[in-house]
C-alpha cells in the first residue's frame, strides 16, 4: 500500500538514499532539509518527480506537513567536523527538532523511526556492543554535543511511545559508507578514498589500531526499512560486524585504488572510540537482517562517486 512519508534530512547521505528506496517502493515522500550539512545535488534527480515534495526547512522550527503515514527522522549533522562546527545546532536538532517531529507523528497517528547512532555507546567498555549496554560517554567532552543529543533523542522517542502511544522505532546506526557520503566530511572511508585518489598521504589518527565496522549504505537502508515494519520499539543495532583496524582499512583502500599514497600519523582526537563493532544478534533474530556487502565490494561500488568528486575538484 502506497504511503505518504516524511523524511527529515532528506538531502543528506542517508536521507537521500532512503528517499530513493521509498520512492522505488511506490510511496510518496515529503523531504525536509535545511542544507546545513547536505546538498541539493543529492536529490536533484528527483526534481519534477510528482511523488516527491521538498520543503527547505529547519525542523527545530515547528512545521506541519499535513497528514503523513510514517516519519523517518534522519536529520542531524553526523560527521565530527560538522557537529563540532555546528555544536549548538546539533544539540537543538536532537532535542527540539526531534520533539517537533514526534508531535507530527502524534497528531497524525504516523509511525516514527528515529536514526540514532553507535555513538550512544561512547568509547565502549563492552565489546562488541549490544543494545543492552548503556555506554561510556563523556557528557561534557567535545563529542558530547552529538553523543548526548542522540542519547536525549532516544529518551524523547521512548517517552512519546510510553506516554503518548506513538508507534516508534530506534535504529542505532554504525559506520556507514557509500555514494553521496560527502567527500570532505572527515569520516574514515571518505577521507581515505579521496586522499588515495588524489595521490595524497592517507591520514591515520592515533596508531591505527583502533577499530571500526563499515556497513554499505544499501545494507543499512534495508535494515532500517525492516525495522520500520516491525513491532520492535527498543533500540536495534544496524551495522556490519566485520571489524577492521584503521590500518587495515587504509590498506584495503590502497589495494582497491592502486594508489601509492604513503601513510601519515596524527594525534587521536579526544574521546575518539578505540573500538567499534555491533552485536547484531537482535537484528538477525527480530528482523531477519544481516549485511551482505563486504568492505572490498562496497568500496568498488562507491569508487565511481568519489572519482567524480576528485574530477570536480573536491
Amino acid at each position: 500500500m502506497s504511503k505518504r512519508i516524511l523524511v527529515t534530512g532528506a538531502a543528506g547521505f542517508l536521507g537521500s538514499n532512503l528517499t530513493d528506496r521509498l520512492l522505488a517502493e511506490g510511496h510518496s515522500v515529503i523531504g525536509v532539509d535545511n542544507y546545513c550539512t547536505s546538498a541539493h545535488e543529492n536529490i536533484a534527480h528527483l526534481d519534477g518527480n510528482p511523488k516527491f515534495e521538498f520543503l527547505k526547512h529547519d525542523i527545530c522550527v515547528e512545521f506541519d506537513p499535513g497528514p503523513v503515514d510514517a516519519i523517518f527522522n534522519m536529520a542531524s549533522p553526523a560527521s565530527p567536523p560538522e557537529y563540532l562546527r555546528l555544536a549548538i545546532e546539533t544539540l537543538k536538532v536532537g532535542s527540539v527538532g526531534v520533539e517537533n517531529t514526534l508531535k507530527i507523528a502524534e497528531k497524525y497517528g504516523a509511525d516514527y523511526l528515529h536514526a540514532s547512532t553507535s555513538e550512544c555507546y561512547g568509547d565502549p567498555l563492552e565489546h562488541p556492543q549490544s543494545e543492552s549496554y548503556w555506554g561510556n560517554v563523556n557528557p561534557v567532552g567535545p563529542r558530547s554535543v552529538y553523543d548526548e543529543a542522540k542519547r536525549f533523542s532516544e529518551a524523547a522517542v521512548a517517552a512519546y511511545h510510553r506516554y503518548h502511544g506513538v508507534n516508534t522505532h530506534l535504529v542505532r546506526i554504525f559506520n556507514t559508507y557509500g555514494p553521496r557520503l560527502h567527500p570532505s566530511d572527515g569520516r574514515v572511508i571518505s577521507n581515505f578514498l579521496m586522499q588515495a585518489l588524489k595521490g595524497e598521504p592517507l591520514t591515520i589518527y592515533g596508531d591505527g589500531t583502533q577499530t571500526r565496522s563499515f556497513c554499505y549504505v544499501d545494507d543499512l537502508i534495508e535494515g532500517i526499512l525492516l525495522l520500520a515494519k516491525s513491532d520492535e520499539h527498543l533500540p536495534v543495532n544496524i551495522g556490519n560486524p566485520g571489524e577492521f583496524t584503521i590500518l587495515e582499512c587504509a590498506e584495503e583502500v590502497l589495494k582497491m585504488t592502486g594508489s601509492k599514497s604513503a601513510l601519515i600519523f596524527e594525534a587521536l582526537p579526544q574521546d575518539d572510540p578505540t573500538r567499534r563493532k555491533p552485536d547484531i544478534t537482535k537484528a538477525r533474530q527480530t528482523l531477519g537482517w544481516e549485511p551482505k556487502i563486504k568492505l572490498h565490494e562496497g568500496l568498488e561500488r562507491c569508487l565511481p562517486y568519489f572519482l567524480k568528486k576528485v574530477e570536480e575538484g573536491h
